[in-house]
């Protein structure tokens, strides 16, 4: 019983010392990132975060693009099987 009692007390002070460290104060941007989302200014939802959102959209439609090549090439290949000679 009293190993128990100490091993607890053990894992409470272990983790108190881990969880009690001073938090950061986060200033709430949330008002903000809504005003900049509502605003009709003609360009799309997802390219309203900046430029960091253009260039993941570029680099997706990149990747698409390039991975449906690729797709329809091994398609193209696997339908006409090389000739033996």
């Amino acid at each position: 019983m009293i190993r128990h009692k100490y091993k607890f007390q053990t894992l409470q002070m272990a983790r108190r010392s881990i969880c009690s460290s001073a938090r950061r104060q986060v200033e709430n941007k949330v008002s903000q990132k809504q005003k900049m989302f509502q605003e009709d200014n003609g360009m799309p939802i997802h390219l309203k975060g900046g430029s960091s959102d253009a260039l993941l959209y570029r680099a997706t439609m990149v990747l698409t693009v390039l991975g449906v090549g690729f797709t329809l090439y091994e398609l193209v290949k696997a339908s006409f099987p090389q000739k033996k000679d």
